[in-house]
């Protein structure tokens, strides 16, 4: 309730990283609905876009992940991400920062 009745977040950056249990179990739905929670907060939310290039259309393995941000599935909770998934949280992480470094810089 404090940061949400005082705006402490509000304007400030955020990004999010998810997991489902399946391909169909929320990839989107879960990051959208997210999203509603940072908006009460007033925050700028920082999608990743397409900005993680040709990886993000691999068809040769399953992967988590969508423009709005890095992705896992868990499955029965023995799947663990993949290399690829990996990679794509640790791009998104990159992404972020970049952008906040330019947030920051034009405040």
């Amino acid at each position: 309730g404090g940061l949400w009745s005082e705006q402490s977040l509000a304007g400030k950056p955020a990004g999010i990283f998810f997991s489902t249990g399946t391909q169909g179990g929320g990839q989107e739905t879960t990051p959208l609905t997210a999203i509603t929670q940072l908006t009460h907060h007033g925050m700028v939310f920082v999608p990743v876009g397409y900005t993680f290039g040709a990886k993000m259309f691999n068809m040769g393995e399953v992967q988590g992940g969508s423009p709005y941000g890095a992705g896992t599935f868990a499955a029965d909770g023995s799947r663990w991400p993949t290399e690829m998934e990996l990679e794509h949280a640790f791009h998104q992480g990159k992404y972020f920062a970049g952008i906040a470094k330019k947030l920051k810089g034009s405040a």
